[in-house]
């Protein structure tokens, strides 16, 4: 999921257009990097606890809503989508965290962190989305 968040959030950066895009630009290219770490992070743990990282030929994308818009100066969309994603995030944290819990703490302890961003990321997501809508 982090790795196609980064994916997501990198062409989002650089292909919305507008005046209006700016911020929404700077934002997503300043999140691709902390995205990025939780990925490292993750693939990390993996390779610690005697897994292996999957490569690409694995992947499977699910962030429909994420997706570039066919308009690029569709700001709303990809703030929604922004928002869809760090839902997703946040659920599978959330998964992550009870079933670690009493097992694997250090596990637990990376997953918490990274909920936390991601709190944060939908929470300033959520008041972008009210200024654009004008809630």
């Amino acid at each position: 999921m982090e790795i196609e968040t980064v994916m997501n959030y990198l062409s989002n950066s650089i292909n919305l257009d507008g005046v209006r895009a700016e911020e929404i630009k700077k934002s997503l290219a300043n999140d691709v990097q902390e995205e990025l770490t939780h990925a490292q992070n993750l693939a990390q743990r993996i390779k610690t606890l005697s897994g292996v990282v999957p490569g690409s030929m694995e992947f499977q994308a699910s962030q429909k809503s994420l997706q570039p818009p066919q308009k690029l100066t569709d700001v709303v969309a990809v703030i929604k989508g922004v928002i869809d994603a760090e839902n997703g995030a946040i659920a599978q944290y959330n998964k992550l965290i009870q079933l670690c819990d009493g097992v694997d703490y250090v596990t637990q302890d990376l997953c918490i962190t990274a909920l936390g961003d991601e709190e944060q990321h939908r929470r300033e997501f959520q008041g972008y989305l009210a200024e654009y809508e004008g809630s």
